[in-house]
């Protein structure tokens, strides 16, 4: 065999080799090292010296074996070179082995870029001095057009683009578990993690590659394995690792808390206020607290329905006006229940007999014969039920030594505007803050401002917001909603001012007010002025046009606060209905008592609260029918399971349900009441 048909075959194994694949790639070997090898390879005898050089010391044949000799082709984790041919010629054949074995010897370190389809010459020529016409034939092969980069990349730049996807590719299979991706798999298609079903599709395609990577045994093969899918997955798979899913992917891999990696997942890709919608739990974690759960006997713990009176013992009850509540019920006097659609201003209220919470308890409530209170629009977060088991023998779950646990309004243990600016990245622990809040039916897109003037007339607003715009007295704009629907989608929109250090603030009045930048479906808001420890609440139910001025909070030379209401009007006593009961009136209360953390005489477990429970009061809601909070540590481990048991679990309806409003006692907050015993009193409680 000649050196041409022996090129010639070259040339058809290389249209074979490049047939079905996209992309050559290339070994890291040293090109001289690779040229020095082919001239020795020869068999004794078959490349002696002709003239000066070797018979094939060709510039030409070296320039191509330069170029594209370390060349290769991955075809189902398969590498093949060039040299890959069968010749079965004693001069040629162990030439091509020889090359062969020498690039897979070494690992693939790039994509192969050429910019141009012709690699060698196929033939020249040379005048001989006997006149004749010499012929010399070398490498050469045309490569296919889509080998063939014609863009204003350099090759450098082009290559290094792919081997960064390439090594991202090969770290995120290297790096993620498969434990971990049927994780996040699991938590995508429970609708459990934002945003998650975007990376739905990917993250199943990624699993097939990562199943095939784990069945192969040698890195060689892993490292061909990643250069082979990485030019063919796309910039999503091919660098997972380096998007949001990925860093959760990687958390997870490393056995990172699974609540833990979530949250940090959302830092990335939600909102501030972004609120999970359901609990973060898998099929394995559902598996071992059911275990857990049914070797512990709590099984009859789990199901939930609205307590009554008969769920708590005499000696827990503080007050019980049952007697009052059903000769109120039967009356026929049809002024008198028109009377009490009529709502009454709080105001009316304002210089009423003020008691704290403990002495009401200790010294009002024992001689009481019937309670009413003063529902205002401020309680709506306060309302709340007390849940009982339904299985009243079942084992308790909680903490404390019953199975009686409460919600409030909204699902939530506790609850107040401040936890909405926590949630949108605002500060809540200031000397002074001043915030507003709206949209809580989402249907109000409205723009709206918070302003306050400052005794040195600097006015804070969203001119004024985020450091390092803080005011010359401490005062800053930490939260600026313009676009309530997209930046706190699925809860109420807020804006906040506070002042962190009273040092620096200057005796005089602060003026605030809210102001309508841009309607749209404007509906009002709400509004929470605190100083000392005490929040006052406010409530606007029109459309916001203009500026609305809210209060005015004078500092005095000592540091002491006082406030100036200037928010007045229909809007501050317009009745609503919530739960059955209607606001701006007196509402007989049924029975008042602690929450069950402090029955039967229990102290230290949690907050206490004070419930007033409401005749007719009726909770519209689902609640929870319990809290992770509220559970015993040898549950505490599989709390994203009760978390969901508790939002999942529906609380079954029950005759005459204890709802009504509920107090921290060691929140800030007051209640009008109305006591009648030998004399009616109505007095306001401090809690």
């Amino acid at each position: 065999m000649n050196f041409t048909e022996m090129r010639n075959k070259l040339m058809e194994h290389f249209n074979e080799m490049v047939k079905d694949v996209d992309h050559l790639f290339e070994v890291a070997v040293d090109k001289d090292k690779l040229w020095n090898l082919y001239l020795d390879s020869f068999p004794v005898g078959t490349n002696e010296i002709y003239r000066e050089r070797r018979e094939h010391d060709c510039s030409c044949c070296r320039q191509f074996i330069k170029t594209i000799g370390n060349a290769v082709a991955i075809k189902d984790n398969k590498l093949t070179t060039i040299w890959d041919f069968r010749t079965d010629d004693s001069t040629y054949q162990p030439v091509l082995d020889a090359l062969s074995d020498f690039i897979k010897s070494h690992v693939v370190s790039d994509i192969y870029v050429s910019k141009f389809k012709k690699i060698g010459t196929l033939q020249n020529y040379e005048s001989l001095e006997n006149g004749k016409i010499q012929e010399w034939p070398h490498f050469y092969i045309k490569l296919p057009d889509k080998f063939v980069d014609r863009s204003n990349r350099s090759e450098g730049d082009i290559k290094g683009s792919f081997r960064d996807t390439r090594n991202v590719f090969k770290r995120s299979l290297d790096e993620i578990t498969m434990d971990a991706i049927d994780t996040i798999l699991e938590l995508i298609n429970s609708n459990t993690l934002y945003k998650g079903e975007e990376w739905k599709d990917v993250l199943g395609e990624f699993k097939k590659y990562k199943k095939e990577y784990n069945t192969l045994t040698s890195n060689i093969e892993r490292d061909n394995y990643a250069w082979e899918q990485s030019v063919k997955v796309g910039i999503a798979i091919g660098r997972i690792r380096n998007h949001s899913i990925g860093t959760l992917l990687v958390n997870v891999s490393e056995e990172m808390d699974l609540d833990v990696a979530v949250k940090k997942y959302e830092q990335i890709v939600a909102p501030a206020n972004y609120k999970r919608p359901k609990a973060i739990y898998t099929k394995k974690m559902l598996e071992d607290a059911k275990r857990t759960i049914t070797e512990l006997g709590y099984l009859d713990s789990l199901e939930r329905r609205f307590a009554n009176l008969d769920d708590i013992t005499v000696n827990n009850i503080l007050f019980s006006n049952r007697d009052a509540a059903k000769r109120i019920s039967g009356t026929n006097d049809i002024f008198e229940e028109m009377e009490k659609e009529v709502a009454v201003n709080p105001r009316k209220f304002s210089k009423v007999e003020e008691v704290t919470a403990t002495d009401f308890i200790n010294n009002v409530i024992p001689t009481a014969k019937e309670v009413e209170v003063f529902l205002e629009n401020k309680h709506d977060k306060n309302f709340v039920s007390m849940i009982a088991p339904c299985n009243k023998d079942a084992k308790t779950m909680f903490k404390w030594n019953n199975g009686l646990s409460w919600a409030y309004t909204g699902n939530i243990t506790d609850s107040d505007m401040k936890q909405n600016v926590k949630d949108a990245g605002g500060k809540v622990n200031g000397v002074l803050r001043f915030s507003i809040q709206w949209n809580e039916s989402g249907k109000d897109e409205s723009d709206l401002d918070v302003h306050c003037i400052e005794p040195t007339g600097t006015e804070i607003y969203f001119g004024r917001c985020r450091k390092p715009n803080v005011s010359s007295l401490g005062g800053q704009l930490d939260v600026d909603i313009i676009d309530p629907n997209y930046q706190m989608p699925g809860k109420p929109s807020v804006e906040n001012i506070t002042w962190s250090d009273k040092s620096r603030m200057k005796p005089g009045v602060y003026k605030f007010f809210v102001n309508q930048y841009r309607a749209r479906g404007s509906k009002g808001f709400k509004a929470e002025i605190e100083f000392d420890g005490e929040i006052h609440s406010f409530e606007y139910n029109h459309p916001v046009r203009g500026n609305v001025y809210v209060a005015e909070v004078t500092m005095d030379d000592n540091g002491n606060f006082t406030i100036k209401e200037n928010l007045l009007g229909d809007s501050a006593i317009s009745s609503r209905t919530i739960w059955g009961v209607n606001t701006n009136q007196f509402v007989p209360v049924s029975v008042i008592s602690y929450s069950p953390n402090y029955f039967d005489e229990q102290d230290g477990i949690g907050h206490r609260h004070l419930f007033f429970f409401l005749k007719d009061c009726v909770n519209t809601e689902e609640p929870n029918g319990y809290y992770n909070e509220f559970l015993k540590n040898e549950l505490a481990k599989h709390k994203r399971v009760f978390e969901a048991f508790g939002a999942k679990c529906h609380v079954e309806d029950a005759e005459d349900q204890l709802s009504g409003i509920g107090f921290s006692m060691t929140k800030r907050a007051e209640l009008i009441v109305k006591v009648k015993g030998a004399t009616e009193r109505i007095m306001k409680v401090k809690f």
